[in-house]
């Protein structure tokens, strides 16, 4: 675009030299020739003002763009309440038991549904897998969760029997955990990335790095392997990397993608919720990451309700139930064997694509049972 512009500014400025040239040549007689030279080297640099005019009227169109998006973000409705009147105690949610009735969502007024009538129940403590192809809805259904997107009127979405319409952000999301498929850390120190309310003491914010695998108590089976593959020097440096005042880069770019999702669940742990949310936390994560990841999470949430997506099946095949979506609807709800059982089911299908076969869901979930590590089939 600029050499299409620079073309057509010379050839314009050449046409106004030319004929000036061409005038100052028929009035030679006439006209001083002292002022034809000033006009002829003034017009000379015509080319590079009107070079600088289109730079400068494009300048400004551009940071008029910003002017309009500031004004534009300014018009947008706003968030629910951060608090209501009818907020519920700090001790909700106690059970975790999950209801979505009749849930539809839709990201603006006039675009397509991503989730039609969306109905099913959560018994407090159960670990829910959630599965589907792409543009299925799993996390438009998160979204629905957390109230980043309001659903349409007449749907429910209750915890603890509590309609989450009728409560404040504040009271929702600080209740709920979620591990992100992304974790995303803060400039800082892992104690304030770990507990950024600073409601812990350094002795629970330790417990919570031991329990996620990050720090490891001498004796124990995690400090056994440490032993075995690491030199005394390196364990030392991975108890250092991961101390309350360690510093946290950028974004966690001084963390590796599998600290920092293991980062994200110690977030997790000490936040103590009873509904614990992780929308495909271990997609970036090796196989051992996973294990781990999925270990804690038997034995760390064993009393908390858990909704899990998972690109990975067999990290969900040991769950309680699998909630399988379909173009935005519930296709099925049923444990795993249930669901691998019906030849025509769409997670058959899934484990199908997976190289996944009934006697492999057989042997993970004894596996998991045994408390032994879960390698990817």
């Amino acid at each position: 675009m600029q050499r299409w512009l620079g073309l057509r500014l010379d050839f314009l400025a050449n046409i106004l030299i030319l004929g000036l040239g061409l005038f100052a040549v028929g009035s030679r007689y006439s006209a001083n020739p002292s002022r034809t030279g000033v006009v002829l080297s003034y017009t000379l640099a015509i080319t590079s003002v009107l070079a600088q005019m289109v730079t400068q009227m494009a300048r400004s169109e551009q940071e008029m763009n910003a002017v309009e998006r500031l004004d534009h973000y300014g018009e947008l409705p706003m968030e629910a309440a951060p608090i209501t009147p009818n907020d519920p105690p700090p001790s909700w949610p106690d059970k975790g038991a999950i209801s979505f009735s009749h849930v539809k969502l839709a990201y603006r007024p006039g675009l397509p549904l991503v989730l039609k009538d969306v109905s099913f129940e959560i018994k407090a403590g159960e670990k829910i897998g959630i599965c589907g192809r792409t543009g299925a809805g799993k996390s438009s259904m998160l979204q629905a969760l957390f109230r980043i997107v309001e659903i349409e009127e007449g749907g429910r979405i209750e915890i603890d029997g509590v309609n989450t319409r009728e409560i404040g952000l504040d009271a929702l999301r600080q209740r709920l955990a979620v591990i992100p498929q992304d974790a995303l850390l803060f400039k800082g120190t892992v104690r304030e990335n770990i507990d950024p309310l600073n409601l812990r003491t350094d002795a629970e914010l330790l417990s919570a790095l031991r329990r996620a695998g990050l720090l490891s108590n001498k004796g124990s089976k995690v400090q056994e392997v440490s032993e075995t593959n690491t030199t005394e020097n390196e364990v030392v440096t991975q108890a250092t990397r991961f101390d309350l005042n360690a510093t946290v880069s950028e974004e966690g770019s001084n963390f590796s993608a599998g600290e920092r999702q293991l980062l994200a669940l110690c977030r997790a742990l000490v936040k103590e919720s009873r509904v614990i949310v992780m929308d495909e936390a271990t997609s970036n994560v090796d196989v051992e990451t996973d294990a781990q990841i999925q270990r804690t999470i038997q034995t760390e949430f064993a009393t908390c309700t858990l909704l899990c997506i998972a690109h990975r099946l067999n990290t969900i095949v040991y769950y309680d139930r699998i909630l399988v979506l379909d173009a935005g609807q519930v296709a099925e709800f049923d444990t795993p064997l249930a669901l691998y059982d019906k030849e025509d089911s769409v997670f058959r299908s899934l484990c199908s694509e997976a190289s996944l076969n009934r006697q492999d869901i057989i042997r993970i979930r004894k596996a998991v049972q045994n408390d032994d590590i879960v390698e990817e089939v």
